[in-house]
């Protein structure tokens, strides 16, 4: 028997309860309630429930499609004709969004690891990554000695950083460690 297809409105929910945690999230972080969820998306709570049956289910969908369109971004950059700043316009990309959203930031700097659902994003990401990266340091824009492991490690510190520096210095954090990034 063919798996029966959702039906649109359904879908339309689903999709308007994503926005809504998306939103949410990156306003609050991973506290925000599924009840300001169902709220912000003009749904009842048993809708959220539905699709989502708990909070970390639906963190994990949102940090899940963000993380596709940041792999989906570094894929494209990779074959740029000028790898090295497209190497710099997505380390600035990626830090400078993860500096304003806090699930994000959240999800890139948790040192226990990805749950399994983020996981084959988070690899995704991982690997178109490592691609801009190797481009970079091939044309001598990157310095040769850093790897991919070591790069996420960098940007997880980049954004803790960026989050504790005074509102007068935002932004610096992350110039100070693109500079030592670059090439000799």
């Amino acid at each position: 028997m063919p798996e029966r297809q959702p039906r649109a409105d359904a879908v339309r929910n689903r999709q308007r309860v994503l926005s809504a945690a998306s939103e949410a999230f990156a306003e609050s972080g991973p506290s925000v309630s599924l009840d300001d969820v169902a709220r912000r998306a003009g749904v009842g709570p048993g809708t959220v429930h539905r699709h989502f049956p708990t909070k970390d289910a639906l963190f994990a969908a949102v940090i899940e499609d963000r993380l596709r369109q940041l792999a989906e971004r570094a894929a494209a950059l990779a074959d740029a004709a000028d790898p090295g700043p497209a190497f710099f316009d997505f380390f600035h990309h990626l830090a400078g969004e993860a500096a304003q959203n806090l699930a994000l930031s959240a999800a890139l700097t948790d040192t226990a690891g990805p749950g399994p659902a983020i996981h084959a994003a988070g690899a995704q990401l991982e690997a178109a990554l490592s691609r801009l990266l190797e481009r970079a340091q091939a044309a001598g824009a990157v310095r040769p000695d850093l790897t991919t492991r070591e790069l996420h490690a960098v940007i997880a510190g980049a954004l803790v950083m960026e989050q504790r520096l005074p509102e007068s210095s935002k932004g610096r954090g992350l110039r100070l460690v693109a500079d030592g990034l670059a090439a000799g």
